[in-house]
């Protein structure tokens, strides 16, 4: 079992920046890949990025890349997004998600392929 806690979200300015945290509880965090999703109201949950649990190159949505940056922290349970230059569009509630994957360095980009999520961190950008 693992419980995910997302801090960071908060209100910014177009062009600004933000830094989401993603904190996990359990013993085995660094067998599961993670993922970032968000979910704009009267929208569906998209993908947003993700990371192998050995912390290779993350992969992003087109809608972001270049803009955001994902990464891991095995001995402190712990993944972060930084995000850069940002849009409008942007705004969201972001979410944490976790798969348990062994040492498997599979791509997970659908939301049904997570196990684990966390409550959510709101990011509104303002223009």
């Amino acid at each position: 079992q693992v419980q995910l806690v997302e801090s960071g979200g908060g209100l910014v300015q177009a062009g600004g920046s933000l830094r989401l945290s993603c904190a996990a509880s359990g013993r085995t965090f660094s067998r599961h890949a993670m993922g970032w999703f968000r979910q704009a109201p009267g929208k569906e949950r998209e993908f947003v990025t993700a990371i192998s649990w050995s912390g290779g190159t993350p992969y992003y949505a087109d809608s972001v890349k270049g803009r955001f940056t994902m990464s891991r922290d095995n001995p402190k349970n712990t993944v972060y997004l930084q995000m850069n230059s940002l849009k409008p569009e942007d705004t969201a509630v972001y979410y944490c998600a976790a798969r348990e994957v062994g040492y498997y360095s599979g791509r997970y980009y659908q939301s049904t392929d997570y196990d684990y999520w966390g409550q959510g961190t709101q990011v509104t950008v303002s223009s």
